[in-house]
């Protein structure tokens, strides 16, 4: 049964204290990844991202790490933007989970890279990393759009620290389809690619109430374009181009979900007004017994839309269906 909720509205403000989590201070003999300070860009004042992020070196660049809160772990897992949209999940979370993000290579406050350097399976290895650099066991993926593939792909690494999974208006399958592959077909082209560097066109939308603008204000917006440049957002339309043909990547989301995935509590939450792909409807098919939720006049990111009622979703899907291992 799909279950349709009511948004809450909101104001831009953050008055969740967030516990800061002090445990990748610990190096960890098991990853390759080395950690390394992150000084807080001046385009990203605390007061719109009221957490302290860190670096990890991965593939000889360094991939933002923001790790918050204390508890059962949770990995948030976005690639094509960065991890400014799971900030107001994040912030009402963080008091009963350790809520870790990544900025996926390319984008936000990780490295800059060229085009031929970014790829699905680059950011897949980067959600490894951070599993292993930051040693997380028991722990739930929270994936979104792109982050379905890479963060599946990448957490099969160690698939024995999963315990559950969360598909927020993502997918986890090789892309078919005429509509679909044709998609990623035009946004990942060099014409569209080079249009959106100068306009910043899918940018300036996706800061609209139809992306992630519904509840946030002015300064909000303006961190959040700051940190897709010019190449952040060539790296988006690459990660788009190459979503379309990564086989091997794809092997491994397969693998994964029917083998040491298949088992897993999941959920899905969706915006109502944006699954046009039937993406609900496909993980209904793979996980049955899956609690799917809407969230009412949501669109693409139904964690800006609504992160009150996805945050309380989360929390309570996690006390009834998630289990530690014994």
């Amino acid at each position: 049964m799909t279950t349709t909720g009511r948004p809450i509205p909101r104001t831009d403000s953050f008055h969740t204290h967030v516990v800061p989590q002090d445990s990748y201070s610990q190096e960890n003999g098991r990853s390759s990844a080395r950690k390394v300070p992150l000084p807080r860009p001046g385009w990203l004042p605390e007061s719109v991202w009221p957490f302290q992020s860190f670096g990890l070196e991965v593939n000889r660049s360094t991939v933002a790490v923001t790790d918050v809160g204390r508890g059962p772990a949770l990995l948030f897992v976005h690639t094509g933007v960065w991890s400014f949209i799971w900030r107001d999940v994040i912030a009402r979370l963080a008091g009963d989970f350790r809520c870790v993000c990544l900025d996926a290579p390319g984008t936000g406050q990780s490295s800059r890279l060229s085009g031929r350097a970014i790829s699905m399976e680059r950011s897949a290895r980067a959600v490894t990393a951070v599993i292993e650099g930051l040693d997380l066991h028991d722990l739930t993926l929270v994936v979104h759009d792109l982050g379905g593939p890479t963060g599946l792909a990448g957490a099969a690494q160690a698939a024995e620290r999963v315990r559950g999974i969360v598909a927020v208006n993502a997918f986890g399958w090789r892309p078919s389809g005429a509509f679909f592959r044709g998609m990623l077909t035009l946004m990942g082209s060099a014409p569209i690619r080079e249009f959106d560097v100068l306009t910043e066109f899918v940018f300036r939308i996706t800061t609209t109430k139809f992306g992630i603008g519904r509840h946030m204000n002015g300064p909000s917006r303006q961190a959040f374009r700051a940190g897709i440049d010019r190449q952040a957002r060539r790296a988006f339309h690459h990660y788009l181009r190459d979503a379309r043909n990564c086989d091997a990547l794809y092997d491994d989301v397969e693998r994964a979900l029917s083998g040491p995935f298949k088992g897993l509590p999941l959920i899905t939450i969706f915006g109502e007004r944006n699954d046009p792909l039937g993406f609900q409807p496909r993980w209904k098919a793979l996980f049955p017994g899956a609690p799917q939720f809407v969230v009412a006049r949501g669109n693409h990111f139904p964690m800006c839309d609504d992160p009150d009622l996805v945050a309380n979703t989360i929390r309570s899907w996690h006390r009834e269906r998630v289990k530690p291992l014994q």
